[in-house]
């Protein structure tokens, strides 16, 4: 029988989690996997589970977002990287929903199972993994400053509630030299975000990425007014790349350079990176298997097979 650990953050969403695991055992048993339950009980412990555990067939992180970062990183940092997967349990929830998962947790374990293994691009940031985004400048924080008791009770509305405040407020710039595709930008800038994905937020504001195509995707943007900050949030869902005032790349390598530290920190999936550098430098890796649902393969992966 093959080996199967669930690594479960407890305190992310609102589901009864022994109700949950209970089920989840189940349907892996019947699957053929033993499986194996371990809680996170601190911030960074689904990172030390992984790094430390025994060889596994498949790792399963149910959580946020944040969570599976951990599992990622750890992960990394194995001889024998393990095979892992994630069932989305938090507010946003941006890489379950480009997998094609919906708000069943059990019904996302049945995809998972009849899925397939792919290779997956993983960006750092001066050697820190993120699986889908880091970003940092207005609205960017909103993911690590709504306070979690919130996210708790009223779930994807209090991200909104904050980001209303967030938009009622002066919009700071910050002044960087950037490097990518051998050229040198110098600019100013409201935000700047950093993706393998086409869905942030809870907002698909990307078209066309692959996770699989050795590269991610830079997009800046030099906005400051309320106006064109509406304005560009309502062309979203066409192609935020075409909106005036932003200014994207795809590349394999980002090196950034700020004149002085921002006010904020950068928000790497969903959690804030505590990071006193002014200089920063993003780059791939591909050591990552993950087992997905076959619903969206075809449409973030090159390779189909």
């Amino acid at each position: 029988m093959k080996k199967c650990a669930l690594i479960c953050n407890p305190n992310s969403g609102k589901r009864d989690k022994k109700v949950l695991i209970k089920a989840f055992k189940e349907i892996l048993l019947k699957k053929g996997y033993e499986p194996e339950v371990f809680y996170t009980k601190y911030s960074g412990h689904a990172k030390k589970i992984i790094s430390e555990l025994e060889f596994k067939d498949l790792v399963i992180s149910l959580g946020g977002d944040g969570t599976f970062n951990e599992i990622v990183t750890g992960n990394l940092k194995r001889k024998d990287k393990l095979i892992v997967s994630h069932i989305p349990l938090g507010t946003a929830n941006d890489l379950g929903a480009m997998f094609g998962m919906g708000k069943d947790p059990v019904q996302n374990l049945k995809m998972i199972l009849g899925g397939v293994v792919k290779q997956v691009d993983i960006c750092r940031i001066n050697k820190n993994p993120f699986v889908y985004v880091a970003g940092i400048g207005k609205f960017v924080n909103i993911a690590y400053d709504t306070p979690r008791d919130k996210k708790k009770r009223w779930g994807y509305l209090a991200y909104l509630m904050n980001a209303v405040k967030i938009f009622n407020s002066k919009t700071k710039l910050f002044e960087i030299t950037y490097t990518l595709n051998g050229e040198e930008y110098t600019g100013l800038y409201s935000f700047l975000l950093i993706c393998n994905a086409s869905r942030m937020g809870g907002i698909k504001m990307l078209q066309d990425v692959k996770m699989d195509d050795s590269r991610f995707e830079v997009l800046l943007s030099n906005i400051t007014t309320k106006k064109d900050i509406v304005k560009s949030l309502l062309m979203v869902k066409n192609d935020i790349t075409k909106v005036p005032g932003f200014y994207f790349y795809k590349t394999d390598y980002l090196k950034i350079k700020f004149r002085k530290k921002p006010d904020k920190n950068w928000c790497i999936d969903g959690e804030e990176l505590l990071d006193d550098s002014l200089e920063y430098e993003i780059d791939i890796v591909k050591d990552l298997k993950m087992l997905l649902p076959k619903k969206e393969i075809n449409n973030i992966f090159v390779n189909k097979e």
